[in-house]
């Protein structure tokens, strides 16, 4: 090689060779077509990574009118939940010679609205939508009128146009409350943000179809604030004011979750000894504070693994009817949870519940 000349890009045909295989067979398990045998996928996924393999783009475009670029577009990406999401569908994308583009729609429809338009302006090859609301919001519609090829995430239930994936949040908060029957609570406050998302109607409805099939006599009040966190924790604050003391309080979101606790504290309350708590979400501060923090746990890898799955087979041309697929959680059931002072006995070792 003649100094200072940069190294060969390494080919398609390169990898087939290093892989023993044909260059159509990289094609194929590089566009993510699923009838390439699984161990001839292995060696050229081994093959790219040797090689260090990519796509080049430019060629690429000449031959589609669509660019290999995914879209994603979540309501924030400061959560760990939504972060998490787009750290496995731009690993999951990249797998396939693909690019992530993400974007948040910062819980504004309008701007969904506009990040979806520059998508479209940017040909993107299909989008991951966690919509603002659920799935009979504007992007949906939007998404529709243009022919876009998209899956929707985590706020809806299904779809007549897109194949969706979120976790199932009924089922899990029916376990909630199976949990806190069981141990005699009678008095639980729900805290939640987003009214009219799908994802807390399903949370807020599992737990209180359970809890009212229990305990016909078991008191649930609900504070959900639309639009910030600000107004729940003002709300919070003034409904202890009051004078009200449920035994327990289960919080929809994660945020909400450090906002009980952190009330609990102001008030110089200790759980489970004063109150119990649960939180919707998982974080890591849940699991090194004192007491612990029951949590319900969201499959978060499984749902981008099924979401992009769902993307792909639609980018190579799959028809048929949309599917919805609702992923269980775990309910991991730590220190924060006990029983009210009036019943109080030996407590429970940790559990984790399928659910």
């Amino acid at each position: 090689m003649a100094k200072g000349a940069q190294p060969k890009r390494p080919s398609i045909h390169d990898v087939a060779r290093r892989a023993g295989v044909s260059a159509a067979t990289v094609s194929k398990v590089m566009h993510g077509v699923p009838t390439v045998k699984a161990e001839n996928a292995e060696r050229v996924f081994e093959a790219v990574r040797q090689l260090g393999y990519r796509a080049d783009p430019l060629a690429s475009d000449l031959r589609r009118s669509k660019r290999r670029i995914i879209g994603a577009i979540v309501p924030e990406l400061e959560s760990e939940f939504f972060g998490s999401i787009v750290t496995h569908l731009e690993r999951l994308a990249e797998r396939r010679g693909y690019t992530l583009v993400a974007a948040s729609s910062g819980e504004s429809e309008e701007r969904e609205a506009e990040i979806l338009r520059r998508m479209e302006d940017w040909r993107v090859a299909g989008v991951v939508l966690a919509p603002v609301r659920d799935e009979h919001g504007p992007a949906g519609e939007m998404m529709r009128a243009q022919g876009m090829t998209g899956v929707m995430i985590d706020r809806v239930l299904s779809d007549k146009t897109f194949d969706t994936v979120s976790a199932d949040s009924l089922s899990a908060s029916a376990e909630v409350a199976r949990e806190l029957a069981d141990r005699g609570h009678r008095h639980v406050l729900v805290i939640g943000l987003g009214e009219q998302g799908a994802c807390v109607r399903a949370r807020l409805e599992g737990f209180r179809r359970t809890a009212e099939a229990l305990d016909p006599q078991m008191r649930i009040d609900v504070l959900l604030s639309e639009s910030s966190v600000e107004p729940l924790r003002g709300a919070i604050r003034d409904y202890f004011s009051r004078g009200e003391r449920p035994t327990a309080v289960f919080s929809l979101f994660l945020k909400g979750t450090l906002v009980a606790l952190s009330e609990f504290r102001r008030r110089g309350w200790h759980c489970p000894d004063d109150i119990s708590l649960i939180g919707f979400d998982d974080a890591e501060w849940m699991q090194v504070t004192w007491p612990s923090i029951a949590a319900v746990v969201q499959p978060v890898e499984r749902i981008a693994a099924h979401a992009m799955e769902r993307l792909f087979r639609r980018i190579d041309g799959e028809t048929g009817p949309p599917m919805a697929r609702l992923e269980p959680c775990r309910f991991l059931v730590r220190e924060s949870i006990g029983m009210p002072r009036q019943e109080r006995r030996q407590g429970p070792k940790i559990s984790v519940v399928e659910t």
